[in-house]
């Protein structure tokens, strides 16, 4: 300062001159926190940022103001920090007008072009009140402040920042300072700051009043972000604070216009439509910014529908470099809250291309080989679709998986063949985690399949996930982590229904102008993002139907099912024919191959077999059924009475077993009786003792002897004491067999071991019967 008392400045080289010293008082501005502060405040506005410097009061000192305006650019952080190292030294505050004009020099409200953030000042009375309804009724501020200076009570001062999603011009402007103002009415703040041109403290400088060095400092820093209409009714519905606040006849602005609207409304300069032109540029720009990023709208077409809009509806139209840069600038806002996009890279800067077409001659004179199957015979093609449908429960997922780890192993599948070990990504949306993992190791896997599918066959957790623009983006950058080395050759999404997004409307998956946007707006384009020949695999619910629809066309009672016929290159069904049994049945219907019979299924022993048509019923079916249980019933009565006649001491022979028991316990006549004694005698569950002398019985002259069954005792178990010890043991007189009925030759043969029970080979189905009996 000179002895004229006038500071004189030089804004650059005054600054950069001031030597580095350390603050004896410990108080230093803080850059980072101004970088922050611009941020929120500038980061979207063009032009000039206004600054001051004010020598703060009760230091003994005074001095001029020292206005100087920055570029809000990327320079802006550092040359404020410079501005406030020097004012820290001269004892001053920074202040700014939180908004950009065209020109230096320029300060006055009406020289503000751009704002971006709306603040109110705290200041007096009892600010965590009010800072705690501001907050519950507009929401999570952006920044809140503490300014330095301190109420009568010791509060600590404070400045509340909302960032805007779009800097606001021409009207909005207006609106923004209104809104300044009613919040402050409404709460106690600060109301000069109706004003535009109000200037208010910059966190990260120095407050130095009356001789108190305290940083204006950030408490809390979010990133958030509100639109100023919505952010304007929150505003109008916010009642005063009690006993401090007054109410606002301020209307509530008017609702944004749609997008419609936008695109066939013409905009003047000056704001004297319904709209300001940045609005309408903002809005129309943001619309197809969207449409690219979701993959539905080729980046070289969304810049041409930009530039059209600018040369149809702004009057005059924007310079191309502005809207290029502020297409960019949405661009990248959409991309940091949506996610990386789709399809820009892969199209950006080019024209789609024509549309293929071949002659009659070029398709026959072409006799390349074909492309490789995924899984043969064509039963997935590469770039082709196959849905696998069946209703709840009746075991597709298990399916699916056993089948996915063959492929992914290299194995055939029942008839199912892989050219390679396949990559596969399975996106399901139906088991957790840990029972994922149970049901992994509950399915039974050949070791050699287990070992070679490890780090080929990749699932997810059940997913809380909707598969629109956000989740395909999700799902194709968790398939890229996957596969880092090279795309996968099949993608599974399991089921359509927990993950399907129906689009604009909202349509379920019955609905086929729903089905058919998930499939081309949200499948194929998870494909085209990671390969365009990789093949799909839809897990699909169907409807009910009755057995003779599904018999008749069983591709009918696929949800939403004229769109998936109409879209997929495979289908596969599984059904039940018959509810009482867990045989199940497979569909199949090829567009890119041959038919190809359905196929019997089954699990066994925990693995999925084949089996052979030729055992199944074709006519009267439910008849035969009825036949087959009643068979097994007698089974079952014929063995439980001879357990219980011999427990009684009785045995017989075949003859007068026959005999005895006709008409009873509803196993018909003698004959009939003869006749399933014979059959379970071939089977192995009956066999005979040709000498029971042994319990009281003469040798009988019958070809074969007395019945026998597997742990028949003689008689009730008798306890036995032990004269000198006591002891009581219960022992029981077994009923052991010496002959057998030869299932090959029908001759009587002697058993080899009586203590064991051996059944002839290929009766594995009647012994579990007999144990689930």
């Amino acid at each position: 300062m000179s002895d004229d008392g006038v500071l004189h400045f030089n804004p650059w080289m005054d600054f950069n001159d001031g030597p580095p010293s350390e603050n004896p008082f410990g108080c230093d501005p803080d850059p980072e926190q101004i970088a922050v502060f611009l941020d929120t405040v500038f980061s979207w506005c063009e032009g000039l940022i206004p600054l001051r410097g004010f020598v703060d009061k009760g230091q003994g000192r005074d001095g001029k103001p020292h206005n100087i305006w920055i570029p809000a650019d990327d320079t802006a952080p550092e040359k404020l920090a410079t501005f406030a190292g020097w004012a820290n030294r001269e004892g001053a505050a920074v202040y700014v007008i939180p908004g950009t004009v065209e020109e230096q020099g320029q300060a006055r409200a009406a020289d503000v072009l751009q704002m971006q953030a709306i603040v109110v000042d705290l200041d007096a009375g009892d600010i965590p009140a009010k800072l705690d309804h501001v907050t519950r009724h507009l929401g999570t501020p952006t920044l809140i402040i503490e300014s330095g200076g301190r109420t009568p009570e010791g509060a600590a001062k404070l400045h509340v920042w909302w960032k805007l999603t779009e800097p606001a011009e021409g009207d909005d402007l207006a609106t923004l300072c209104r809104l300044r103002g009613e919040i402050a009415v409404k709460v106690g703040g600060d109301t000069h700051f109706r004003s535009a041109h109000q200037p208010i403290r910059v966190p990260g400088t120095v407050y130095h009043k009356h001789g108190h060095q305290r940083l204006v400092q950030i408490r809390e820093h979010r990133s958030v972000e509100v639109d100023l209409a919505d952010f304007a009714e929150k505003v109008a519905e916010m009642p005063p604070l009690p006993g401090v606040g007054f109410a606002s006849d301020v209307a509530a602005p008017t609702a944004k216009p749609g997008i419609d609207a936008v695109l066939t409304t013409p905009v003047r300069e000056g704001a004297v439509d319904d709209w300001s032109r940045f609005q309408g540029a903002s809005a129309a720009i943001g619309h197809y910014v969207r449409l690219v990023h979701e993959g539905r709208l080729d980046p070289f077409a969304g810049w041409e529908a930009i530039c059209g809009y600018n040369a149809a509806m702004l009057r005059p139209s924007w310079p191309l470099d502005r809207l290029m840069a502020e297409s960019e600038r949405l661009w990248e806002l959409h991309v940091k809250r949506n996610g990386p996009p789709l399809l820009r890279a892969a199209h950006a800067g080019a024209p789609a291309s024509p549309l293929p077409t071949f002659s009659l001659g070029a398709l026959l004179d072409d006799t390349s080989p074909m492309p490789e199957d995924i899984i043969g015979p064509r039963v997935l093609t590469p770039g082709g679709l196959l849905v696998l449908g069946g209703a709840p429960k009746v075991g597709k997922s298990d399916f699916l998986i056993s089948w996915l780890v063959h492929m992914a192993a290299g194995v055939p599948f029942l008839g199912f063949t892989p050219p390679r070990p396949l990559r596969v990504f399975y996106l399901q949306a139906e088991i957790q985690y840990h029972y994922l993992r149970e049901r992994m190791q509950q399915i039974a896997l050949p070791a050699a399949v287990i070992v070679a599918a490890r780090n080929t066959f990749v699932a997810t957790p059940k997913l809380k996930l909707l598969l629109d623009a956000e989740g395909v983006a999700r799902v194709a950058e968790a398939i890229r982590a996957a596969f880092s080395d090279a795309p996968p050759d099949i993608i599974v999404i399991d089921p359509i229904r927990n993950l399907f997004d129906g689009g604009p409307e909202g349509g379920g998956e019955n609905d086929n102008t729903a089905m058919m946007f998930f499939l081309k707006d949200r499948v194929e384009l998870l494909r085209e993002a990671v390969n365009p020949d990789t093949g799909v695999i839809l897990a699909h619910h169907t409807r009910k139907a009755s057995k003779h629809q599904v018999k008749d066309d069983p591709f009918l009672a696929l949800s939403g099912a004229s769109a998936l016929r109409g879209f997929y290159t495979s289908g596969l069904l599984m059904h039940r024919p018959d509810e009482d049994s867990s045989v199940r049945r497979l569909e199949i219907e090829l567009r890119n191959g041959p038919a190809l019979p359905g196929k019997l299924i089954d699990k066994v022993k925990g693995e999925w077999v084949e089996l052979n048509p030729l055992n199944e019923r074709l006519v009267r079916k439910e008849v035969g059924a009825k036949l087959d249980a009643e068979r097994l019933r007698k089974h079952d009565v014929i063995l439980g009475m001879l357990l219980d006649e011999a427990a009684s001491e009785r045995l017989y022979t075949a003859m007068q077993f026959a005999e005895t028991f006709e008409n009873r316990g509803g196993l018909g006549s003698k004959h009939t009786i003869r006749e399933r004694l014979s059959v379970l005698a071939t089977k192995g569950f009956v066999k005979f003792l040709r000498d029971p002398s042994g319990f009281g019985f003469p040798v009988t002259r019958s070809r074969f002897g007395y019945l026998c069954v597997e742990g028949m005792q003689f008689g009730a178990p008798a306890d036995h004491v032990d004269p000198a010890t006591g002891e009581v043991t219960t022992t029981a007189r077994p009923v052991l067999p010496s002959h057998f009925k030869c299932p090959q030759s029908g001759l009587c043969l002697q058993v080899e071991n009586p203590a064991v029970w051996v059944y002839p080979e290929g009766l594995e189905d009647d012994l579990t019967h007999m144990s689930e009996a």
